[in-house]
């Protein structure tokens, strides 16, 4: 597996990213702004996955804005739109706080109120998808499905993710004041929820004991520490008779989770191939699993990038049965860029294929079980599940033991 550290974009979007490293000049030694653009321009060039650039003439914009660029802002406003000339949303640029925020999610460290956010199709409304366990939101009362029309007294209808994500974020011991509406359309509320270092665990388990089955909720692969928690959560796990796995809203993170979390679960064959500009790459299982307990996977229509990997992985190989609704549909692979000054730029560099060889972007994982009510979900795979664990003689269990 490649060294390279691959990241995810912000954790309210849905995207499946890399990073290298660009070496910043010597302390002292400023860079002119119309370096920074064309040092943006250069990457591109180099590492854009359509060697078409979309139907753009890409050399056209080398020195397009020479003229025009003569302060930081100048170099930010026109790599924003040489990039947006792309028509590729996930190909864009991060100024110093977005790339930093990045990197605390990814160090799995925040300072915030613990929430993630989406914006509904029709733009206007700012719902909330997740709250971080024993996070200020939760502890403030939030709830998952709960609509912010209000931040600190500023409207916050048709705002995006990332605006809120601005108003929302400041210093530890400093309160925000969100105005909410319950999901149901019930009357506004307002809650003041205090800032705070947030710890960002990707994974819960827990054993539903009636079954004997093993819950794993696996809520983003952002974290660095995504793999070792999911490895950790089957050692806890390694005596129940089956496993759900819970990937429902689930925006995706870093390549190598979801490289490495469907290498602990499958019993061989391929998890997913990249093609870029310059070949095709595939990674392989490497046939040792962690477990042979049999799983159900758990998808909605959030389930996007990573988690359709592991998802299609799993399916493709026949070692999960998938339930749920479609899946998201992001089949692209992300590069970001350190660019001079703390900036960053998202590149496309390749798709992705499932291990089957579908594209799936835009398109989506189709689950093996359709079901489209949230509730059912659950009780559908339980059912499923217990079918495969009567069907297995004898019961097969994990290949982990507990450590103390």
């Amino acid at each position: 597996m490649s060294q390279l550290k691959r990241i995810a974009t912000f954790v309210v979007l849905a995207c499946l990213t890399f990073t290298t490293v660009y070496q910043q000049p010597a302390s002292g030694h400023r860079v002119a702004p119309a370096d920074t653009y064309h040092r943006a321009w250069q990457l591109v060039h180099d590492n854009y996955y359509d060697g078409n650039f979309n139907g753009k003439n890409w050399n056209e914009f080398e020195h397009k804005f020479d003229n025009q660029i003569k302060t930081p802002a100048d170099a930010q406003k026109y790599i924003k739109i040489m990039l947006e000339s792309l028509n590729d949303p996930y190909t864009r640029y991060l100024d110093p706080r977005a790339f930093q925020d990045e990197n605390d999610a990814i160090d799995a460290r925040i300072v915030g109120i613990g929430i993630n956010l989406q914006q509904s199709k029709d733009l206007q409304k700012l719902i909330v998808t997740r709250t971080i366990e024993g996070g200020p939101a939760e502890n403030a009362g939030v709830k998952t499905r709960d609509e912010i029309v209000g931040i600190d007294g500023v409207s916050a209808i048709g705002m995006t993710p990332e605006q809120a994500a601005d108003k929302i974020r400041g210093k530890a011991g400093c309160a925000v004041q969100l105005s909410l509406k319950s999901e149901g359309n019930g009357p506004v509320h307002a809650v003041n929820i205090t800032r705070q270092e947030i710890v960002i665990h990707a994974v819960s388990a827990k054993l539903l004991k009636e079954n004997n089955i093993g819950l794993i909720n696996l809520s983003t692969f952002i974290s660095n520490d995504a793999s070792r928690e999911f490895k950790a959560a089957l050692s806890k796990l390694s005596h129940a008779d089956g496993l759900i796995i819970d990937l429902r809203d689930n925006p995706g993170g870093l390549l190598s989770n979801a490289l490495e979390i469907s290498d602990m679960l499958l019993e061989g064959g391929a998890i997913v191939s990249t093609v870029s500009r310059h070949g095709r790459h595939t990674d392989i299982a490497s046939g040792e699993p962690a477990t042979h307990q049999p799983i159900v996977l758990l998808v909605d229509e959030e389930s996007a990038s990573a988690s359709e990997i592991l998802a299609s992985a799993l399916k493709d190989n026949g070692r999960a049965v998938v339930v749920g609704n479609k899946t998201y549909g992001k089949g692209l692979v992300q590069e970001i860029n350190r660019l001079p000054g703390g900036a960053a730029i998202h590149i496309t560099v390749s798709r992705y294929l499932t291990a089957a060889g579908s594209d799936i972007h835009k398109i989506g994982v189709i689950p093996d079980i359709t079901e489209t009510d949230k509730e059912k979900q659950m009780k559908v795979a339980l059912s499923c599940l217990k079918e495969k664990i009567a069907s297995l003689k004898p019961v097969r269990t994990s290949n982990l033991s507990i450590s103390r």
